[in-house]
């Protein structure tokens, strides 16, 4: 699909002018016909927002994790069947740090050593930075979750001046006793890099990290967002870590390092990478990617 800019979503099929009279027999069939819509609407049509055809990477194929067979979609919960279930999203960066760079370049403690409060992300060759990106999705998937009744919480929204710090946004997280949390992310590796990953707490136990009651939770909710993203969006996982499960785990990140409650990474694509960029660019793909992201959440909270 030909780039249309980030904020643009692509042309909507037109609907054929052609209407004929509806005879005795057809209309008999009108309720059968109106309960198909319904389902087939339900799971996202051509006309859905972002349920356009998604750029699928060339030669890539929904794989199964960690050589386990995807498990088959699941049905979405009923409407408010997530009451009680909280989950904080990260939108990861911020739009404004780069106008803030000695508050985000001072260090904080993140449990097994200092590091920078924040960083400013990457964005594409053409510009387009991280931070828009993460804010879009997790704006997008805050929708899809508060439809299914849960308490969503972000750790900001473009509604502070730079961070916050990757300690506090643990600390966002543990604070309400998320039941999920999820920080979104696009990678700015190299050029020919493809693909999404998600980054899974390692066992860690020094100073003021601990993660050793959510590492076991935190894997099961990475292996089902992998599982989500993949059978969603149609795209693979990535092709330049994680041996081809989507799957990764460092004990270097503030955010997994300082958190109490079942907390992942996803990296959703290369920005870097010009056809990865095509997809993060495009607001249909990052509608599926809100979805993929969803499925996976509600499905690690309904057990």
């Amino acid at each position: 699909m030909s780039y249309t800019g980030p904020d643009s979503e692509p042309p909507q099929p037109r609907r054929s002018p052609l209407r004929r009279p509806l005879t005795v027999v057809v209309a008999a069939l009108v309720p059968g016909a109106l309960l198909a819509w319904g389902v087939y609407a339900a799971v996202g049509g051509p006309d859905d927002a972002g349920g356009g055809d998604a750029e699928k990477p060339a030669g890539s194929s929904p794989a199964p994790v960690s050589g386990k067979p995807s498990a088959s979609p699941s049905p979405l919960p009923a409407p408010g069947s997530l009451k009680g279930k909280v989950v904080v999203i990260d939108p990861g960066h911020n739009p404004a740090n780069f106008q803030h760079t000695s508050e985000i370049n001072r260090k904080v403690n993140v449990g097994t050593h200092w590091k920078e409060c924040d960083t400013t992300g990457t964005a594409t060759n053409a510009g387009w930075p991280e931070a828009k990106f993460t804010l879009d999705v997790a704006h997008r998937l805050r929708d899809l979750l508060e439809k299914r009744g849960a308490t969503v919480k972000l750790t900001q929204d473009g509604d502070r001046p730079y961070g916050p710090c990757v300690d506090e946004r643990a600390r966002i997280g543990n604070e309400v006793k998320a039941d999920a949390a999820i920080s979104i992310h696009a990678d700015g590796s190299g050029s020919g890099n493809r693909g999404f990953h998600v980054i899974l707490p390692g066992r860690v136990h020094d100073g003021a990290a601990d993660t050793r009651a959510i590492v076991a939770p935190s894997a099961e909710l990475g292996e089902r967002v992998v599982n989500g993203f993949v059978r969603v969006t149609g795209t693979a996982p990535a092709n330049y870590l994680g041996d081809g499960t989507g799957l990764v785990t460092r004990t270097d990140l503030g955010g997994l390092n300082l958190s109490t409650v079942p907390k992942v990474f996803i990296e959703c694509g290369n920005m870097r990478d010009g056809a990865d960029a095509a997809l993060l660019t495009s607001g249909s793909w990052r509608q599926k990617a809100a979805q993929g992201m969803s499925e996976g959440i509600v499905s690690f909270l309904r057990g």
